[in-house]
């Protein structure tokens, strides 16, 4: 039971992250004199941010779940497959933030003041190193973890696939906050705008595809894994007597 208040923390963490995310974008609409709701409307867009919610309703879920039912059955089908299915995004974030993108300077935080680049700060290492770690800690070492079937890949390929289609789809649909397009992408290697139009859009799109098959394999093997070692652990040896 105590892993539940593990997941309760760590959503809690992952929620402060996201607050102080707002905080930052507030102030930056503020600066810029962009329009707050359309600029929260891109922040709430955003993968990370998005991702982030979903894990956060997982952890309670599962949290919950446990709590309501203490013992060493296995959690739900649902509850498995809830905290599979963030867990992928979550690793990719982090490895991208942190090989990719970690200490690229960012033109807009150049005005931050050094609250606002406190919270900036703590929001991305939250967000992209924090919970990516606790993920895995879950992953590895949390109790009554259920075994996926195969066919679960699917379900966890499916969100990451709707996003990026409602990403695209609503890319062209609204207009950036700073007005210097009529159209937005959070991340600029989905913009078909740039050089090469949809080509290295769609590039990237069936690169991080295979990226998340490959996380969601490995989760599922995992957890398979997990499974069936506990199984042999608590299954008496053949031939022996069970009193």
């Amino acid at each position: 039971m105590y892993w539940s208040w593990f997941r309760i923390a760590a959503a809690l963490t992952a929620m402060s992250g996201v607050v102080a995310g707002f905080v930052v974008n507030v102030d930056r609409a503020a600066r810029q004199s962009e329009v707050l709701g359309d600029v929260l409307a891109n922040y709430f867009s955003l993968f990370t941010i998005v991702s982030t919610l979903l894990s956060i309703a997982a952890l309670f879920a599962a949290a919950a779940w446990s709590l309501r039912h203490p013992g060493s059955s296995r959690e739900p089908l649902a509850i498995a497959l809830s905290l599979a299915a963030v867990a992928g995004p979550v690793f990719l974030l982090g490895l991208v933030y942190n090989l990719l993108l970690r200490g690229l300077p960012s033109a807009i935080a150049l005005g931050d003041s050094a609250g606002i680049a406190l919270l900036d700060k703590y929001a991305a290492e939250v967000l992209h190193v924090v919970m990516p770690i606790y993920f895995l800690l879950d992953l590895l070492l949390a109790p009554r973890r259920r075994g996926l079937p195969w066919w679960s890949l699917g379900v966890l390929v499916g969100y990451p696939v709707a996003w990026v289609t409602y990403t695209m789809v609503r890319g062209e649909r609204v207009e950036n906050p700073d007005g210097t397009t009529p159209w937005w992408y959070p991340y600029p290697f989905l913009d078909p705008h740039i050089a090469g139009g949809y080509t290295s859009p769609l590039l990237y799109i069936v690169v991080m595809t295979a990226g998340f098959l490959a996380i969601g394999a490995m989760i599922i093997a995992i957890d398979r894994f997990r499974e069936r070692r506990s199984t042999r652990r608590h299954t008496p040896a053949s031939g022996a007597i069970v009193i």
